[in-house]
């Protein structure tokens, strides 16, 4: 068995475009050996946002705490702590904390992309 540890503290800046104040751990992924699935760690802080972007992997989201909206293909929900999300594929999609303590998510996404490579971050 594996075992690993949540620590925001361990997160690191994520430098992508139209993200802003996002840091992210990959928990669980290629470099453990994980051969279908990565586990990723996001910590978004308060303002701070992912980039609206689509692509052609799902998401799966527990969010762990904060709160934040959620925007997938032009709809806006409202997330928080315990809340768990399906993000499909090929949608457009974003995460914002709207809230003033960080925004903590797992983000559980296939390894291999349905068009082929690798997800980024995996």
């Amino acid at each position: 068995m594996l075992r690993t540890r949540l620590s925001p503290d361990e997160t690191s800046p994520v430098s992508l475009d139209g993200v802003k104040d996002v840091s992210m751990r990959v928990l669980l992924g290629g470099e453990h050996g994980m051969p279908n699935f990565s586990m990723r760690h996001f910590v978004v802080e308060p303002g701070g946002h992912t980039p609206l972007h689509a692509h052609d992997y799902e998401h799966q989201i527990i969010v762990l705490e904060g709160r934040g909206e959620a925007e997938q293909d032009g709809e806006t929900s409202a997330i928080e702590s315990g809340d768990v999300l399906y993000v499909s594929p090929d949608l457009v999609h974003q995460f914002r904390n709207t809230g003033s303590h960080p925004l903590q998510l797992i983000c559980l996404v296939p390894r291999a992309r349905n068009n082929g490579g690798e997800v980024p971050g995996s």
